[in-house]
């Protein structure tokens, strides 16, 4: 048994165990920073809000997963205190960890005061009520010394986004940098989605305790801490050549950036992979379907993610060694149709049993179905510019991600579930309209010729 595991395990050589355990601590500590949503997300329910509203709230903490080209663009173009990647790493990870401290250690202030948001989507005004405890105010959160209003908390939280958001960059632009040649990008990205799915057990188990409890406070200070592992893991495991501001190589990259955006091919990977994850999703809606509608409480609703997330930990651990023994384009088409039948299956969701079988059956094939995605992404960027360009579709994978939820909680309040549920079963399945246009097979070979043609590389 255990000559078989170390057959089927793709990590030959220490260095690239040294990475693979590097992405995967880092992903997992992404993963934490979603501890405190279910949270926040209950609490804006009792507060009256609509699912549609709250979706609103979640679209704000998006803008810093939008503009990640903006990181890939500096880390690949301006080297910082002779490091492309590490120096960003440790001060991204510090700018997050201090902005979740900030506001675990504050609150957000219930004052009675009409708080509007200004969003591309409309106005989002939140009323709440004035609330005393011996003649002061009682925060949403564990209270300080600070006290932040909900503008102002929101804002930090979408600061801490930012801190990640570019760690995420750096992390990836080292997976791609390193697993291309290796031949290993797809069993790199297996490591990080189990880890970060790992996280999404506890986000789920101890997120669902916090949110019955409303304790928003511990949520976010938990959260909080694992930016500072990753800190720790970033000056410790990146192992960089020293770096300086090259004009040539700058031309050089330049040129390369502007040969991918002119041609069809990164422009027609980006258009899929948004059209298939924009396809209208639950989001926010389905905790108000499963508090409503089911009478869920905010415990069992933790623990049905806690269990979607162990059984996507079995699909990030499947994806690995097939990701390498079956051609990328048969996994994707498998993936629209494994989508389909899953969007469908939630017509029956409609008690505790039928919750748990089909979020955890979802949750493995979800996860294999991102995973390739993400590898269709990581083999169809070019060289040189990795960072950039693996970045542009992550944006455009978060971006279809988040518009979907808000899409899908929009519908959700204006035709009801069970519409939805069609509606997001058509939509996924017109994906297969643009697999031909895709040319995966092509895409794919390409990245095993350069694995071939190039020796592994001994930095990271």
């Amino acid at each position: 048994m255990l000559a078989l595991l170390a057959r089927l395990n793709p990590f030959k050589t220490a260095d690239a165990k040294r990475l693979a355990l590097l992405f995967g601590v880092v992903y997992f500590a992404q993963g934490m920073w979603y501890l405190p949503n279910q949270a926040i997300t209950i609490i804006l329910k009792d507060r009256g809000l609509s699912a549609g509203q709250a979706a609103d709230f979640f679209l704000i903490t998006l803008i810093p997963w939008v503009i990640k080209p903006v990181y890939g663009l500096l880390s690949d173009f301006v080297p910082l205190f002779g490091r492309r990647r590490q120096s960003y790493f440790l001060i991204t990870s510090t700018l997050a960890g201090v902005a979740g401290l900030a506001l675990a250690w504050g609150g957000w202030i219930v004052d009675g005061q009409i708080t509007t948001f200004t969003l591309p989507l409309g106005e989002f005004r939140v009323s709440v009520p004035w609330t005393e405890i011996g003649g002061k105010p009682l925060a949403l959160v564990l209270g300080g010394p600070v006290s932040f209003t909900l503008v102002e908390g929101v804002w930090l939280f979408t600061l801490m986004a930012l801190g990640l958001a570019f760690t995420d960059v750096l992390t990836d632009a080292m997976m791609v940098e390193n697993g291309r040649p290796r031949g290993l990008t797809g069993a790199f990205q297996s490591v990080q989605w189990a880890c970060i799915t790992l996280a999404s057990v506890a986000v789920g188990e101890l997120g669902g305790h916090l949110a019955e409890t409303r304790s928003l406070g511990a949520a976010l200070l938990l959260a909080a801490c694992f930016p500072l592992i990753s800190l720790g893991m970033g000056a410790s495991f990146v192992h960089e050549a020293p770096a300086r501001f090259d004009r040539a190589a700058f031309v050089e990259t330049w040129k390369a950036i502007r040969a991918a955006a002119g041609g069809r091919e990164v422009w027609i990977v980006a258009g899929f992979i948004f059209f298939f994850w924009f396809s209208p999703s639950f989001g926010p809606a389905f905790l108000y379907y499963q508090t409503d509608t089911l009478g869920f409480s905010q415990q069992f609703i933790g623990r049905l993610a806690a269990l979607a997330a162990v059984a996507g930990v079995v699909g990030a651990a499947v994806y690995a060694p097939l990701s390498r023994r079956m051609r990328l384009k048969h996994i994707v088409n498998l993936s629209i149709a494994a989508g389909v039948a899953g969007t469908l299956a939630y017509l029956a969701y409609r008690d505790a049993t039928s919750a748990l079988i089909i979020d955890t059956t979802w949750g493995a094939i979800g996860m294999i179905t991102q995973l390739a995605f993400l590898d269709l992404a990581a083999k169809a960027c070019p060289r040189h510019v990795e960072a950039t360009f693996f970045a542009a579709l992550m944006s455009v994978f978060n971006i279809g991600q988040q518009l979907s939820q808000n899409v899908g909680a929009r519908l959700y309040d204006a035709v009801g579930y069970t519409p939805l549920v069609y509606i997001g079963a058509a939509m996924t399945a017109l994906a297969w309209v643009l697999v031909p246009l895709v040319k995966i097979d092509r895409i794919e070979a390409l990245a095993r010729a350069e694995a071939a043609a190039l020796p592994a590389s001994t930095t990271s």
